[in-house]
């Protein structure tokens, strides 16, 4: 009678741990099922409504990461060369318009303009020479042209004494010595009125000459005076003013470096900045200068800068680059182009770091 019992207990204690294990099982499956169903559903939705959102922002606002910001960097180089005396700014420093930056060796520049100086000073006396000397020539050629006046009459009476004394020597009336004495003075006053002929000659061609030598020496002071002024630029080209206010920048030189002409030195960056964003061509449909946009700067996640659209570039930017593309071949395959377009901030930006090169995403509100 008690194997019977042994044998109940047994198949019960069998049968428990089989109930107990297949009960759970039972229990999740219809939180599993639930759960494949849902998480498809909700992820759908939230592309659903993404779609919705970016379809009606699209509509209204036209973006784009092709953006940077832009600003006029302005490059300082030497008009002269020479070793740097005295370098009086350095990287990331604020300077303001005609703030003396550097100063290069002038020594050499101050005895050229000295030498050019003492040239024109020259020149100058020349000139006075030449002037004195033509006054000298005017009044020979005046004193020689009353000298001929003067031989003339006296060859005039000289031939009519002559004249009359030949015909009253034929006529046996005047003698020989008065024939000869009137012939003697006709040679004389011929000689004299061809040598004040002569001196008359000689007075103009020295006038001339003395014209000649001050047109020359007129010329020479035009030379020496352009000499002079360009030796003066010379000399203050040794000392660089900044050009307009900004920040130091690239700053490739240090004193005591002997710089050529057209060296950049370093630049300055004015505070006045602006950003090119290329926007697809397909984008510009209703795009239009003086539209509103908000900028993200990735310097500043937090903050959206407003601005608005200055211009549209005529071009886009593959035709306006230095070879542009000739797409008059056989494997041509059409890519949308990028157009540049200028913004302009309309908020101060002053108390922010923003530099030319910084990427941003600006959104034009095209409606």
């Amino acid at each position: 009678m008690s194997t019977p019992n042994n044998n109940d207990n047994s198949t019960k204690d069998i049968n428990t741990p089989s109930q107990s294990n297949t009960a759970p099982k039972e229990d999740t499956r219809p939180s599993y099922k639930k759960k494949r169903v849902i998480v498809p559903a909700i992820t759908a939705v939230i592309f659903l409504i993404s779609g919705i959102y970016f379809t009606i922002h699209s509509f209204f606002y036209q973006g784009t990461d092709d953006a940077f910001v832009e600003g006029h960097i302005v490059s300082i180089a030497p008009r002269v060369y020479g070793p740097v005396e005295k370098l009086l700014v350095d990287d990331n420093q604020p300077v303001k318009k005609n703030q003396l930056l550097l100063v290069i060796d002038s020594k050499d520049y101050e005895t050229a303009l000295k030498q050019k100086e003492a040239e024109l000073a020259q020149a100058k006396a020349s000139l006075n020479i030449a002037e004195e000397q033509i006054t000298h020539s005017e009044a020979q050629l005046k004193q020689t042209t009353q000298d001929i006046t003067s031989a003339e009459s006296k060859l005039d009476f000289a031939q009519k004494d002559f004249d009359r004394y030949s015909n009253m020597y034929k006529a046996g009336i005047a003698s020989k010595q008065d024939y000869d004495k009137s012939k003697t003075t006709l040679t004389v006053a011929q000689a004299e009125q061809k040598s004040a002929m002569e001196q008359e000659k000689a007075a103009k061609s020295m006038l001339q000459s003395s014209q000649a030598k001050r047109e020359a020496t007129l010329a020479d002071i035009q030379k020496l005076e352009a000499e002079t002024e360009q030796a003066k630029l010379n000399l203050s080209y040794t000392k660089i003013f900044a050009p307009q206010d900004g920040l130091i920048t690239h700053r490739t030189v240090e004193q005591g470096n002997y710089v050529q002409i057209g060296q950049s030195m370093f630049a300055i960056v004015p505070e006045k900045m602006w950003i090119v964003a290329n926007f697809k061509e397909t984008q510009l449909t209703n795009m239009k200068p003086g539209q509103p946009v908000e900028i993200k700067i990735d310097t500043y996640p937090g903050k959206k800068f407003k601005g608005k659209v200055d211009s549209i570039q005529r071009s886009t930017g593959a035709k306006a680059s230095l070879f542009p593309p000739e797409n008059a071949v056989g494997s041509y395959v059409k890519i949308v182009q990028r157009v540049p377009v200028k913004i302009v901030f309309t908020e101060d930006i002053s108390n922010y770091n923003i530099v030319p090169g910084m990427s941003v995403v600006p959104e034009v509100k095209v409606r």
